[in-house]
């Protein structure tokens, strides 16, 4: 009698609940903001990527509605085909000029654009050296690409200069790829440093500025402005569905690397254009990122707050609105997850294979009030 080719998929899903890794998504009943509606509950939201707020400004929310009305709710094709609009086009133009840079490609996603950068511009002859701890986006589009994959210690330069020494040479291309704000930890890459090598080695230097975006910086270009690093030739990969509170993702380097995209990258070529509400929310994000800094400055004063009233407990190293809680495992860290929400307080509970450590994780928001952030920490150290 065969077996069922499905049977294996219970057994699998029983292995995942035993070791306390399952996951299930939680319904949020109204505009996700600094508070929500979790379970038919008010909770504060500590559990967002909105770092500024915007995904529920009036201003992003009317420019996606009049970009509907002229455009309708689809792009209905690729932008080689029949997706492109002129919308598509100011937004490039927009964040070439945020991140100052000779131009930029908006994507469906932030993972689109990973994984369609990264295999277009490293194949079976060349070498990916990624930080071991990079966003999946970029592991699966290391993969993706047949390049030779090694990883280095989570930002340690002395490991990727060494691995650079003995491996450089033996390949055509050599691709250095990391977040520059790490998404679960909140610590920032050593950006200077890894241009410097990216130089010494004759090697490409790829950077998801997903979580720095509209957050880290003067004017909130991200990372690579924050380390004064505007102008240096590498490449910039980001998205439009954090800070800047609409969906997407983009890369931004020189014109002419921007081009060779347009006519190699398969996630671009291949996939129908973002969507006129979702490239005209963006847009107007970025001007209001650009127009009212003081946006960035509460969302930083929040951060400094809860940095010093959480300093002593087991937080992991943190220069982002993303402070982590470490945890001894996947079961005390989905208790600690349930004690916040029974009080209150939704944060959630990020364990492995996602991490390779157990931990909460607080995401840090403009519209927090103080009274949102006196309560978590109450709440926390009284839980301690």
């Amino acid at each position: 009698m065969p077996t069922n080719p499905y049977g294996w998929l219970e057994k699998s899903l029983d292995s995942i609940h035993r070791a306390n890794w399952y996951r299930s998504v939680k319904t949020i009943d109204r505009l996700s903001g600094s508070t929500v509606i979790l379970d038919g509950h008010e909770v504060i939201n500590f559990a967002s990527n909105d770092y500024l707020g915007l995904a529920t400004d009036t201003r992003l929310i009317q420019a996606a509605i009049a970009a509907t009305k002229k455009y309708g709710t689809g792009s209905t094709g690729s932008r080689l085909l029949s997706g492109h609009r002129d919308l598509h086009q100011e937004l490039e133009k927009a964040i070439a000029n945020l991140k100052q840079t000779e131009d930029a490609l908006v994507f469906s996603s932030g993972y689109l654009a990973n994984l369609g950068t990264i295999s277009a511009l490293v194949g079976q002859k060349d070498l990916i050296l990624g930080d071991k701890y990079n966003h999946s986006s970029l592991k699966k589009g290391a993969k993706l690409s047949g390049a030779t994959i090694l990883e280095y210690s989570h930002n340690d330069i002395q490991n990727l200069a060494t691995l650079l020494d003995s491996f450089r040479s033996k390949y055509r291309r050599c691709l250095i790829t990391t977040d520059s704000v790490f998404s679960m930890d909140g610590d920032l890459c050593p950006l200077p440093e890894l241009l410097s090598l990216a130089e010494d080695f004759n090697s490409l230097l790829l950077v998801d500025e997903a979580h720095a975006t509209g957050v880290m910086g003067k004017t909130g270009a991200g990372c690579v402005e924050h380390f004064g690093c505007t102008g240096k030739e590498l490449i910039q990969i980001g998205t439009l569905s954090k800070a800047l509170g609409s969906l997407g993702g983009y890369v931004a380097s020189s014109s002419t690397l921007i081009d060779f995209l347009r006519n190699r990258a398969a996630t671009w070529i291949y996939t129908t254009g973002l969507s006129p509400a979702d490239t005209a929310a963006a847009l107007c994000a970025i001007d209001l990122i650009r127009t009212e800094p003081q946006r960035r400055e509460k969302l930083w004063h929040n951060v400094d707050y809860l940095q010093q009233e959480l300093s002593g407990l087991n937080l992991l190293p943190s220069q982002s609105p993303i402070i982590c809680l470490k945890l001894p495992s996947p079961k005390t860290a989905l208790h600690k997850a349930q004690q916040l929400q029974t009080a209150g307080i939704f944060v959630p509970a990020i364990r492995p294979p996602t991490v390779p450590t157990s931990r909460l994780r607080i995401s840090v928001m403009a519209t927090h009030q103080p009274e949102h952030l006196q309560k978590l920490v109450a709440v926390i150290k009284s839980k301690a």
